[in-house]
């Protein structure tokens, strides 16, 4: 029969003879159809449209699988504006027609399709990415045909619910928490992304049987984690050095040397292994330093980028987490020496003298008198002299520093020169050297 479907509003049709409820669907504008109906049975079932009026011509139509062009026309009991159809088959499409109107429907028997958990075990055959579950029983898709006879599927709403851990970014935790997953259908085999912990599965379902108030349910034998997860994080301690270079252009990790940075990773269940690997060649090809712990700190003295990364791996050492690749860049040194400064007199404005310096790994300064009596040391390159001798400014004139450093691209300094003291206040230092 030649099919013109004219764009209606759903026409609900009524169901007797069964005492469980027929539970309805609207699928898609695009299959033609009006609804699909799932009936417990349909042995016994009668379908009842009721039409407009009870002079109306109305007839009556089934199909297959193979679409409504290939429509059977059926007949109907009529009284009055009651139109039946009594024990039809199920896994059927039917099509009404009353005057210019058209309306589809298909019928699942779903005791054709009947769900049966019989039990649900853990395969011997593990993904690292998700734990693979083996169902002993039926619970497939149900399928059911547009108007144009194209194959679609009817979820069951299987609810699977289970334990895994789940990264939270606030507290840098990998936390328990309760999973529940909604299936279509089981073949035999399913999947379970992320179960990252010790847990039992259960399945239950389906969404009719639930609707009928006979709802199955299934548990697995306990689940040991065979996949990981990780996550990490490094955070680089701060100098608030006001006479440290900055690295030009460095906007991640790194800088001037020593570099101090905090590395940190928090694992899954599964984890057993766990190692961080410190390496100058970004493939890893030979590693300078390993650390077992989940955080350790680490001082960075070396020029040049130092590439570090997290590996994980289960008991078996078959799932592997490798984490993404820290570079941390040390830039080479610099060591600039001022030969004036004047303590007292503008507070705040060159009244300390301090090397300017980036990446020193070892320093040593000493400052003397012309008499050669030693003014000021330090091992600090971030540390100045102020000027003062056993807590009193020394008079101006010319003093003298030896400065030894070493910087972390191998660079050696060894300085010396002067320093003036110069634009002291009135009446400050008497020009006489101090006790020695």
């Amino acid at each position: 029969m030649a099919l013109i479907l004219s764009s209606l509003s759903a026409h609900a049709l009524d169901f007797e003879g069964s005492a469980l409820s027929v539970v309805s669907e609207t699928p898609a504008a695009s299959t033609g159809l009006q609804a699909v109906y799932v009936a417990a049975e349909t042995q016994g079932l009668t379908m009842v449209y009721t039409a407009r009026s009870a002079s109306s011509a109305v007839r009556w139509y089934r199909f297959s699988n193979l679409g409504g062009a290939y429509a059977e026309e059926l007949a109907p009991q009529r009284s009055g504006t009651r139109v039946a159809l009594v024990s039809q088959k199920g896994d059927m499409g039917y099509i009404i027609e009353e005057g210019t109107d058209r309306y589809c429907y298909w019928l699942v028997d779903y005791s054709a399709h009947e769900l049966e958990l019989t039990a649900l075990g853990i395969s011997p055959e593990q993904d690292c990415m998700r734990a693979v579950l083996e169902l002993e029983g039926s619970a497939a898709e149900i399928p059911y045909y547009s108007i144009n006879g194209r194959r679609l599927l009817l979820s069951r709403g299987l609810v699977l619910s289970y334990h895994t851990e789940e990264f939270d970014d606030s507290s840098f935790a990998y936390n328990t928490v309760m999973k529940t997953k909604t299936i279509d259908g089981i073949d035999r085999l399913l999947g379970v992304d992320g179960a990252y912990c010790s847990t039992v599965f259960e399945l239950s379902g389906d969404r009719f049987l639930r609707a009928w108030g006979r709802e199955e349910s299934v548990s697995s034998p306990a689940f040991v984690p065979f996949g990981v997860d990780a996550s990490t994080r490094a955070s680089q301690a701060e100098r608030d050095v006001d006479n440290e270079q900055r690295e030009d252009g460095t906007d991640g990790l790194g800088g001037s040397a020593p570099c101090d940075i905090t590395f940190e990773a928090v694992v899954t269940e599964g984890v057993v292994f766990k190692e961080w690997q410190i390496s100058r060649s970004p493939e890893f090809s030979v590693l300078e330093n390993s650390f077992n712990e989940l955080a350790f700190d680490y001082t960075f003295t070396e020029q040049g980028t130092t590439y570090v990364r997290f590996v994980a791996n289960n008991d078996a050492g078959t799932c592997e987490y490798i984490g993404e690749t820290y570079q941390v860049f040390i830039g080479e040194s610099r060591l600039e020496i001022p030969n004036a400064f004047s303590p007292e007199a503008s507070p705040g404005v060159n009244d300390e003298w301090k090397v300017s310096y980036k990446s020193l790994i070892s320093y040593e300064c000493h400052i003397f008198n012309r008499w050669g009596t030693q003014m000021f040391s330090s091992t600090n390159p971030a540390e100045g002299w102020d000027g003062k001798y056993r807590g009193k400014y020394v008079p101006a004139g010319v003093y003298f520093y030896v400065i030894k450093a070493r910087g972390a691209d191998g660079v050696e300094y060894e300085r010396a020169g002067d320093i003036n003291i110069i634009k002291y206040k009135q009446g400050s230092g008497s020009g006489t050297a101090p006790a020695e």
